[in-house]
């Protein structure tokens, strides 16, 4: 593989890197004790990823690809808003049991 090679591949991938690098934020702000805001990221990393299905062709949005379309956008989408809802209304008295 040359670096002209790469270099064509790369923007294939760059989606899937951008969605993870944002997923690998959330999985930092989580493990670093603040779960709260490493969740709503997690969840903002699906709803990139159900973004940029929609908007890029299916040729260029690489992995992303798992499904058809709707399919995809519809469970990245919902995945990401139901992880973000949850990890902004869940209050301290409801993880202290009361």
């Amino acid at each position: 593989m040359t670096v002209s090679d790469l270099r064509s591949r790369l923007p294939v991938h760059a989606p899937l890197t951008f969605v993870l690098l944002i997923a690998a934020a959330g999985m930092v702000r989580t493990l670093t004790q603040h779960w709260r805001e490493g969740a709503v990221l997690l969840g903002g990393a699906l709803i990139v990823a159900a973004v940029l299905r929609v908007l890029l062709p299916t040729d260029r949005v690489g992995l992303l690809a798992i499904r058809s379309r709707p399919v995809d956008v519809l469970c990245y989408g919902g995945l990401g808003v139901v992880i973000s809802a949850l990890a902004m209304t869940i209050t301290a008295s409801l993880l202290n049991g009361g």
